[in-house]
């Protein structure tokens, strides 16, 4: 299978931001950096407009998915969603804003010219929607390099109401994963939670940016987020997942007998530099679903 093309254009005269040696500085040392006015709003829009089409099942099948009636308006069709995984791969234009030139700026400066992409998440969170307790993102995407970087691209105002990201600066320096266990806490959906890490709830800082910005952090910072506690209202966003093309991905199917010290998750999109493993070819492994809730049993 040949990747396909994502070469992004700018469809208007939009200046992007291009981050300095000190912002990148900043990330090596806090796990995390905010770039403001990333995204026009001509681009927020467009992405809005793609997550109606999704949840609406004009784009493909997704896993797990809601019936919906053509009298149903567009929020009583999306506001029953909370996440809906890998829509890059039913969607033309998800799979082009994984490679947003924001996104590629800010990757081959923090991780190294070649870098590849294996997961997309689009949230919904409509008012009402759980958050997610404390975990690493690493846990979930094992990378060999400590190179994982999530790319968390707000298409709504997120605040401290509707469910914005709290994060623990710092807490990928020690480069531990920290012990997992199932949660029941109402205020979280089916994510398991990390715990007896030597930091307090009181050590975090929310993140509370406009539409338009883009949160790069670390696979190893500890991260939650609340319910949205709004009346009304979505907290949007397109969460892609990131890392070292350098680098093999032990992750998920492996070939029977496959030592894992080889093992390489092959279902990626190569969106700066060069891929050193393109002898290997590229799979279509991954389906579109919709996250589990705990209403739902919480089986993926």
């Amino acid at each position: 299978m040949v990747q396909a093309d994502i070469t992004f254009k700018n469809k208007t005269s939009y200046t992007y931001p291009e981050i300095t040696a000190e912002q990148v500085a900043f990330y090596h040392e806090n796990g995390y950096l905010v770039v403001e006015n990333a995204m026009s709003m001509d681009e927020v829009e467009e992405l809005r407009r793609e997550t109606v089409a999704i949840c609406r099942g004009q784009r493909g099948e997704i896993r797990n998915a809601f019936q919906h009636s053509p009298e149903e308006t567009d929020d009583e069709v999306i506001q029953r969603y909370l996440c809906i995984h890998f829509p890059h791969k039913i969607s033309d234009i998800m799979l082009r804003y994984l490679a947003h030139p924001v996104i590629v700026d800010v990757l081959t400066k923090v991780i190294g010219p070649n870098v590849k992409c294996m997961q997309s998440m689009l949230f919904v969170k409509s008012a009402g929607k759980p958050g997610q307790a404390w975990h690493q993102d690493e846990d979930f995407i094992p990378t060999r390099d400590r190179s994982l970087t999530g790319a968390w691209m707000a298409l709504d105002d997120a605040t401290e109401e509707n469910g914005t990201l709290w994060l623990l600066p710092g807490s990928h320096k020690p480069g531990v994963l920290w012990p997992q266990a199932q949660q029941n806490d109402p205020r979280f959906d089916c994510t398991v939670e990390s715990y007896d890490f030597p930091y307090r709830d009181e050590d975090a800082i929310p993140v509370n940016v406009k539409t338009g910005a883009i949160v790069f952090f670390n696979g190893y910072l500890l991260h939650r987020s609340l319910p949205n506690y709004a009346k009304t209202g979505y907290r949007r966003v397109l969460v892609n997942h990131y890392m070292s093309a350098e680098s093999l991905l032990p992750w998920r199917s492996f070939e029977e007998g496959m030592r894992l010290a080889i093992a390489d998750y092959r279902d990626i999109v190569m969106i700066a530099g060069k891929d050193p493993y393109a002898y290997k070819g590229i799979e279509d492994i991954a389906r579109p679903s919709v996250r589990p809730t705990k209403e739902g049993g919480c089986v993926w």
